[in-house]
């Protein structure tokens, strides 16, 4: 019969086993497990590889759920202030201003401010003032011709221009063929501080179709 220390020495082998087994087991675990990360990073490495093949390269968004949008922004449409401005040039010249009292009753209908001498006008119909620019509002509607011709003169007059053509039209195609807007043309201009004289333009330049506007000195 086995004496009780060779039973202590029995179990201390048999504990020894199962320790180095469990040992074994957890090594082959983690071996296992080690194998199957590798595998599963081999496989999306592979994907990403694919993805990146079909798609192109693209730039991770950061974890928020914001999107950071560069560049500049579009300029504003200034839309209600151009609406105010037109209102503004609509206001200021009226058509229910006559100003046939305030033009000379020669051959052409002339225009002189007070203290404007008449050797302004001579020299206007002489063409003794070479015209800087000019505009046409043959065709237009009395509405778009009155804003046209208003910021023509506002721009000119920035500019320092002195001497300009306002092309009018004979009004010939107009009912019964009377020149309206050449008479609203009149009225306008009057009503303009920087315009201070204008005379009809020579045959070559337009005639009874066409005006010389001499503009005030100054920006």
């Amino acid at each position: 019969m086995p004496s009780p220390e060779s039973f202590v020495k029995i179990n201390a082998l048999q504990d020894l086993k199962k320790v180095r087994q469990k040992l074994a087991e957890a090594q082959a675990q983690e071996q296992a497990l080690a194998a199957a990360q590798a595998l599963a990073a081999k496989q999306r490495e592979a994907e990403s590889h694919l993805f990146v093949r079909a798609v192109g390269h693209v730039q991770r968004l950061p974890d928020h759920d914001q999107v950071s949008l560069t560049g500049p922004s579009p300029a504003p449409v200034a839309h209600q202030r151009q609406l105010d401005n037109e209102a503004v040039l609509r206001d200021c010249l009226s058509d229910e201003f006559d100003a046939s009292t305030l033009l000379d009753t020669d051959d052409a209908l002339s225009f002189r401010r007070p203290g404007i001498g008449r050797d302004v006008i001579h020299k206007l119909r002489k063409g003794d003032w070479s015209i800087q620019r000019e505009i046409d509002l043959h065709g237009l509607r009395s509405d778009e011709a009155r804003v046209a011709l208003a910021e023509f003169i506002r721009q000119a007059h920035r500019q320092g221009l002195r001497c300009l053509r306002v092309v009018h039209g004979k009004g010939l195609g107009s009912p019964g063929k009377t020149p309206v807007l050449k008479s609203k043309v009149h009225s306008w201009l009057v009503q303009k501080n920087q315009v201070m004289a204008f005379v009809q333009a020579k045959p070559a330049e337009g005639g009874a179709g066409a005006l010389v506007v001499l503009l005030k000195s100054g920006a």
